[in-house]
């Protein structure tokens, strides 16, 4: 797509978004137009699944991954590690804290690209550094991680540590979302902690 037609498409989408959100967004944006079109148009806003899935296998702590979702819907499922802004909350001053910070890298989902692409215009716009998207969302989690098989009677090197990669991923997907709520909880609120630590922040 036309990285112009990209953008208006973006622009249109979160002013007609920011008209029902609660927070007023709009006199906080601190990207100019231009910029945040050279910024959507690169594919360095994208991590793929597969990239995901190492760092969920590898619990990196540079990442955070950002369920955009309800929480319904997060409550069903979620990616490993990941915490829930659901996209109608994601401009409450309650989360800067968790979105704006240095030291990590924020990458959004949703169930497809449409959602986390307009929170990362927000989130970009707003000054937020380090934001980037799952390509494809949690359907192309399913269809890549959760479903992935290997089937021939030769396999490389590349294509084995890609199988075990998923399929490393996919165990802890399973495993997590098998826990009882309330252990969800505590692994929540414990990553909660953990990264208001980070930040600055004391207890």
């Amino acid at each position: 797509m036309d990285p112009r037609i990209k953008y208006s498409v973006l622009l249109v989408g979160v002013g007609i978004i920011l008209a029902f959100l609660p927070f007023n967004a709009s006199k906080s944006f601190r990207l100019k137009a231009d910029e945040l079109l050279s910024k959507s148009a690169s594919d360095e806003m994208y991590f793929s699944v597969d990239q995901v899935a190492r760092f969920v296998n590898s619990e990196d702590s540079t990442v955070q991954i950002i369920d955009l979702r309800d929480a319904g819907e997060f409550k069903v499922c979620n990616i490993p590690g990941s915490i829930n802004i659901p996209f109608h909350d994601l401009l409450n001053p309650l989360w800067e804290p968790v979105l704006n910070q240095k030291q990590v890298k924020n990458i959004l989902y949703g169930n497809n690209d449409q959602t986390a692409n307009y929170a990362w215009t927000l989130v970009t716009g707003m000054g937020y550094g380090k934001n980037y998207v799952m390509k494809g969302g949690l359907n192309e989690w399913f269809n890549t991680v959760m479903l992935s098989q290997y089937s021939g009677e030769k396999i490389t090197p590349a294509e084995n540590a890609r199988f075990e990669n998923r399929l490393n991923a996919r165990k802890t997907f399973t495993q997590i979302n098998s826990l009882p709520d309330s252990l969800k909880t505590q692994f929540f609120n414990a990553k909660m902690l953990k990264e208001s630590k980070l930040d600055g922040g004391c207890e």
